[in-house]
């Protein structure tokens, strides 16, 4: 597995937002690079991971780390 090459914190940002910010960052990094995204349990964790994949990324893992998760994800 790769490492992360950068973290994005997205705890309080609301959907659809959060998945446009992952999104936008990913499009800004170079292609295979990995990044660590910090989100809000609920419909953040339900959603963001769906939209990412539909975009052609790869969720790497996904790991509860207290009320958030940690999704490492693949461009």
């Amino acid at each position: 597995m790769k490492k992360a090459v950068e973290l994005l914190d997205l705890t309080g940002i609301p959907c659809p937002m959060n998945t446009a910010h992952a999104l936008l960052k990913l499009a800004q990094m170079p292609d295979d690079a990995c990044l660590e995204i910090v989100l809000d349990d609920g419909e953040p964790i339900i959603n963001v991971p769906v939209s990412l994949e539909d975009e052609g990324c790869h969720i790497l893992a996904r790991e509860r780390k207290g009320k958030q998760w940690m999704l490492r994800v693949q461009k």
